[in-house]
Order: C-alpha cells, then sequence, then structure tokens
C-alpha cells in the first residue's frame, strides 16, 4: 500500500517462495533448498510485513518490518527508494483497458544469516570459508495502481 501524498502511512507485505530460489547453478540451488540452508521442505515461504516508516529524503525512507526465514522473524529495516509513478497501455483479451499507472521502487537490506538460523559452513582449502555471515538483500518492485 502507497500513496505518494502520504508516504509514511506505507505498508508491504511479501511472501516468496523459497523453493523458487535460482542462481544458475542446479546443485548451489539444491543446497540452499536444503535443511543447510532455507529448509523449503518445512519453511516453504520467506515472509516480510512492514509499515513502520520513517521518510529519509525526498524519495527515501526506511521500512520497518518482520522478515520470517526458516519460521524464525526479526526486525529487519529496509531502505527504500521511490522511482516515480508513469502510465502504460493496458490490454487483455485483446481490449484496450486504458492505461495503467505503475509504480517503481528499490530497497536494500543487510541480513546476519546465522539469526536466522542458516549456519552451515565449510572450511576452504586455502583458508576462509564458504559461507559469508552478512546477507545482503536488493529488492526492485513495479506495482500496478489497482484504481484511480
Amino acid at each position: 500500500m502507497f500513496d505518494p501524498a502520504n508516504p509514511s502511512a506505507a505498508s508491504v507485505e511479501a511472501t516468496i517462495d523459497a523453493a523458487g530460489v535460482w542462481t544458475g547453478e542446479p546443485d548451489r540451488d539444491a543446497h540452499l533448498r536444503s535443511a543447510d540452508f532455507l529448509d523449503v521442505a518445512n519453511y516453504p515461504t520467506i515472509t516480510f510485513k512492514g509499515n513502520q516508516v520513517e521518510i529519509i529524503g525526498e524519495n527515501e525512507a526506511t521500512l520497518t518490518g518482520d522478515l520470517t526465514i526458516r519460521g524464525v522473524t526479526r526486525r529487519v529495516p529496509l531502505r527504500v527508494r521511490f522511482l516515480g509513478r508513469w502510465q502504460t497501455p493496458w490490454w487483455e483479451d485483446g481490449v484496450d483497458k486504458g492505461p495503467k499507472t505503475r509504480a517503481g521502487f528499490t530497497a536494500t537490506a543487510a541480513i546476519n544469516r546465522h539469526d536466522f538460523g542458516v549456519s552451515w559452513n565449510a572450511p576452504l582449502d586455502k583458508g576462509g570459508v564458504v559461507v559469508g555471515n552478512l546477507i545482503e538483500i536488493t529488492i526492485d518492485a513495479e506495482a500496478i495502481l489497482e484504481s484511480e
């Protein structure tokens, strides 16, 4: 929910199908879906619900909400940038339903994977480990206005 005239009243509810994780490497994807990481057999979705908004710039805000991964919920701030609104054509079944208003957003966050029970790791032959602790999240979203 977003009203450019009142951005501090914004809210977000999002659900991600954890089984849909894709890195381009099938073996890595299978490992990420396993109990070592996302455990999609037991926790098929990742969710975010937030409505605490702090305006930090003309088109920027921090939206804080509850992120749930592997059944563990933590408060996470998303740094959100509003990219604007624009009109696009809209056709359904060959019928022009008129233009629709779209809005664009980007959001970023950083979380510690251990906070969500994602703790698998393995040492590398020449030192270090396979997986870092910090996970950087980037979201690109486009919304369509339901009614004007």
